[in-house]
């Protein structure tokens, strides 16, 4: 495998191999506690423009297939890994992951000390770096890095997002039957889903749930959904995940205050839950390292039960949206807020991933309670 040389902001190289794509590519870097889902980890659109550092020592066992990417494409920058293994073993897998990434253009990193590499982001947060597989000075590579925008000023949702409406008809999977489940025969109601990266099994759970699921581009205008939901041909929006600072894209937090002065029903998850909280007036603020993984302890305030959960974010929204929402959800690791219900308006969200894919599965009811204040129009709230 080829020399790769690290370099992050802070001025610490480091050294180790690809066994991805080769080149030079520039981002942010996070790590990513979960033991398992690497394929829908790397796949899953949130992570556009961010190398992934996995704690988990070794990746690569259970190689890849198409049935577990959770979207059309690979937006992460590169995948950061202990050890490698190139020879998988497992029923399902169709290729290598190094095949896996070398067709999608995406770097591939082994033989790095990921233990240290994540105390370094927890000491110093997460940080902007450079990977090269062609440059090995500390002049060429930080001037890589200067030439790289932040994340702060990029917008990625033309990059993730889907460029035409669809219908979205597959539901969750099931385990027991080892299929995919059929859509319910009568939907409860129809749903527009919009795109700012949404992971596929959020689409899928949503059908589960009952729900008739059409997706449709970022940039819809918010005209076009109120008379459509006026005319009753939907029941509610649901604004997806996705990748990037929330608070860069002011074109969405403009159609979404008109679907909130509108009395829409609407349901975020993730960067949903961030854009509803800024259309609402209160700006959301960036964690030092995030949240990445699928062992974070969520406690639900209204019935007092500790979840689980998956999670993928940057970013959170104040302690001060208690002015216009209940809190129902808070995070135990480091008391974040994770769900909000507003008070004024029929719109919840969750900072957490009650799809997973990977990880635990406990939050799933939050799409049957979407389903439900869908089918009413909101009238329940």
């Amino acid at each position: 495998m080829k020399p790769v040389n690290l370099y992050f902001e802070n001025g610490i190289l480091m050294q180790g191999k690809c066994f991805g794509a080769e080149g030079t590519t520039s981002g942010e870097v996070v790590f990513n506690t979960s033991m398992t889902g690497y394929q829908e980890i790397i796949t899953d659109p949130s992570y556009a423009g961010q190398f992934i550092t996995f704690t988990m020592p070794e990746i690569g066992n259970v190689g890849a297939n198409a049935a577990d990417c959770e979207s059309r494409g690979v937006f992460c920058r590169g995948v950061i890994a202990r050890n490698y293994q190139d020879a998988p073993s497992n029923y399902r897998s169709e290729s290598s992951l190094a095949e896996f990434l070398k067709s999608r253009g995406i770097l591939g990193i082994c033989d790095i000390d990921t233990r240290a590499l994540t105390k370094l982001i927890r000491k110093d947060g997460a940080m902007m770096m450079v990977a090269s597989t062609e440059h090995s000075s500390y002049a060429d590579l930080r001037a890589v890095l200067d030439a790289t925008p932040k994340m702060s000023d990029i917008n990625f949702l033309n990059q993730v997002g889907s460029e035409r409406a669809f219908a979205h008809s597959r539901a969750a999977w099931n385990d027991a039957a080892q299929r995919y489940d059929e859509p319910k025969a009568n939907p409860l109601a129809k749903v527009l889903a919009f795109d700012f990266g949404a992971k596929l099994n959020i689409l899928n759970e949503l059908v589960s749930a009952g729900l008739e699921v059409e997706v449709t581009p970022h940039n819809t205008p918010a005209e076009a959904v109120i008379e459509r939901f006026d005319k009753g041909e939907i029941g509610g929006v649901f604004l997806s995940n996705g990748p990037g600072d929330p608070m860069v894209l002011k074109d969405e937090v403009a159609a979404i205050k008109k679907l909130i002065n509108h009395k829409i029903p609407i349901f975020g998850i993730c960067l949903g839950h961030q854009l509803l909280a800024i259309a609402h007036g209160y700006e959301t603020y960036k964690l030092k390292f995030g949240h990445h993984g699928a062992n974070q302890p969520v406690k639900n305030l209204r019935t007092g039960a500790v979840e689980i959960t998956s999670q993928n974010h940057n970013y959170s929204v104040p302690d001060t949206i208690k002015q216009v929402a209940e809190i129902t959800h808070l995070n135990l690791f480091d008391g974040t807020i994770e769900g909000v219900r507003y008070k004024n308006s029929p719109c919840f969200s969750v900072q957490h991933h009650p799809e997973a894919s990977p990880g635990p599965r406990e939050s799933r009811y939050i799409f049957a309670e979407f389903a439900k204040l869908a089918h009413s129009r909101g009238r329940y709230w």
